[in-house]
């Protein structure tokens, strides 16, 4: 028997999902729920997400409510009485009555090792925070925002250089593999689940243009897991010699100082090292100044760093 599935999701995360489950013949996709095409760039040129664009590819029926709950589509997805709804970095809550309307199970995808970083940015904030470990959890959907019961969890590694852009794609399969490995002992009923335990709750919001800004008064390691938590987006900046700058890449030099905050220890054809908190040292690797294309730290020191060593250039907007 196939099971029908209603599968939801958004981004570059969601795909590898999707397409797993299309590709089994257990399963029939009837309905893909993601959210409205935006404006990119800076030309605004109207995107489709990219679960859209994959599902247009498979030749499945794609729905783009701005907001599921009181729209017209959601009438017509509990009318196609799916099986099974999953979800997986969708953006939206989903309406209780939605949610029953799954016969076995609604079911979500979630990039985190719950209860730890429920909400949108789990991926950020296990990397900001240096964490040596992160995972992926299989949970029945609740009203409440991840707060519904584990099915199936797997862990993998931070590496210490790892950006959460290597993180999105690295969860994206281990999800994949896992919601494939669960599937057909939930279809059959003999899946187990576990209660979340509230003590351990930690939540993960969207990153907020504050949280962009470095501040180089933090270890030389927090400022670095700073910066690859939001690699490559939405990225983080701070002001260089009165210039916004972005800072793509970094990397924590074991050296110290006793130069001021934000002073620059060394100044090389190819090397560009920051003071930071604690008397650390930061290493610049890639980086983008205003109006400026993202560029190596060599090419950065030989056209646009007018400062020399032991001068203060970073400052706090």
């Amino acid at each position: 028997m196939t099971e029908k599935i209603i599968f939801m999701g958004t981004p570059d995360f969601s795909v590898p999902i999707l397409q797993a489950i299309a590709a089994n013949d257990a399963y029939e996709i009837i309905g893909v729920v993601t959210q409205p095409d935006r404006p990119v760039g800076r030309k605004r040129i109207l995107t489709p997400t990219p679960v859209k664009a994959a599902a247009v590819e498979l030749g499945l029926t794609v729905y783009q409510p701005a907001k599921l709950g009181g729209s017209d589509e959601l009438a017509t997805l509990i009318a196609l009485e799916p099986d099974l709804i999953i979800t997986a970095a969708y953006g939206q809550f989903l309406p209780t009555k939605f949610l029953n309307a799954a016969k076995i199970a609604a079911i979500n995808v979630h990039a985190s090792l719950l209860p730890k970083y429920r909400g949108g940015a789990p991926i950020h904030y296990a990397v900001m925070n240096g964490d040596a470990q992160t995972g992926v959890t299989i949970m029945y959907m609740v009203k409440a925002m991840d707060a519904g019961d584990i099915i199936a969890q797997a862990t993998l590694p931070i590496e210490q250089n790892a950006t959460t852009g290597d993180m999105f794609e690295a969860l994206s399969i281990l999800g994949r593999d896992l919601l494939l490995e669960t599937l057909p002992n939930l279809v059959a009923g003999t899946s187990e689940s576990l209660p979340q335990d509230e003590a351990l709750v930690t939540f993960s919001p969207n990153i907020t243009p504050e949280q962009e800004i470095l501040d180089f008064n933090q270890t030389a390691t927090q400022v670095h897991n700073h910066v690859r938590g939001l690699n490559p987006f939405p990225t983080a900046h701070t002001t260089v010699n009165g210039m916004r700058t972005k800072i793509q890449k970094t990397h924590v030099v074991d050296e110290t100082t006793t130069l001021p905050v934000g002073a620059v220890v060394k100044k090389t054809k190819k090397e560009l090292w920051i003071a930071a908190g604690d008397q650390t040292v930061l290493a610049i690797d890639e980086l983008q100044p205003a109006g400026k294309p993202k560029m190596a730290v060599t090419d950065y020191l030989n056209g646009h760093a007018k400062f020399e060593e032991g001068e203060q250039i970073i400052s706090y907007e």
